[in-house]
């Protein structure tokens, strides 16, 4: 009996193709599979800071496994800048669904045994839902830390986009946040040699 090909890691391979901040000049360019690892650390940090400071009870490593996933349906539709998913409701709606479409095409990809072990990963409609807060906090966080990072290298094309994530940082807020951002963030406009002099 032969073994159905499955394309599911070649799809996910392709995250270093996909770009963020499409509409943007950037200094330095990142690709979805770069903001993924980094949202991974980020989530990680996260759910340890909650649960060695504010009493939670997360896995760290089950929020970082989310965090590396969270954004892989985009090898299917690629990032829709942020000003335009958000443009109003309709639109968000919208996009949501056809997120749910592309996260559904990447499960079925995977040989039939294996669907549900990587569905709770990557469909969005069945992630833990407090899980899933954190890696979205450790999203807009690294977001943020990227508009830090472009403008400590002059360009102000991200100086809106760090107001907004401000605002959005605000409204998904926890005291977790609070602590990375004051403990971690700081670095991110400081160079190299700032932050090797230690």
């Amino acid at each position: 009996m032969s073994q159905k090909t499955s394309h599911f890691f070649a799809h996910l391979a392709r995250m270093k193709l996909i770009y963020r901040w499409p509409l943007m000049r950037n200094v330095s360019n990142e690709n979805i599979s770069e903001h993924s690892l980094q949202v991974a650390f980020v989530a990680h940090a996260l759910a340890l800071i909650e649960n060695k400071k504010f009493g939670g009870q997360y896995s760290p490593e089950r929020v970082a496994l989310l965090a590396m996933f969270h954004d892989c349906s985009e090898v299917l539709t690629g990032d829709l800048p942020t000003p335009i998913k958000y443009f109003n409701p309709a639109i968000a709606d919208e996009y949501k669904k056809i997120e749910q479409i592309a996260e559904d095409k990447l499960v079925g990809m995977l040989p039939e045994e294996f669907r549900e072990d990587y569905r709770p990963l990557i469909d969005s409609e069945a992630i833990d839902e407090g899980d899933y807060r954190l890696v979205k906090q450790a999203d807009a966080i690294c977001a943020y830390l990227k508009c830090l990072e472009e403008l400590s290298a002059g360009n102000h094309e991200f100086q809106q986009a760090k107001r907004r994530l401000e605002t959005t940082m605000n409204e998904r807020g926890s005291k977790a946040t609070e602590y990375f951002m004051t403990t971690f963030a700081p670095s991110f406009e400081l160079s190299l040699d700032e932050i090797s002099d230690d």
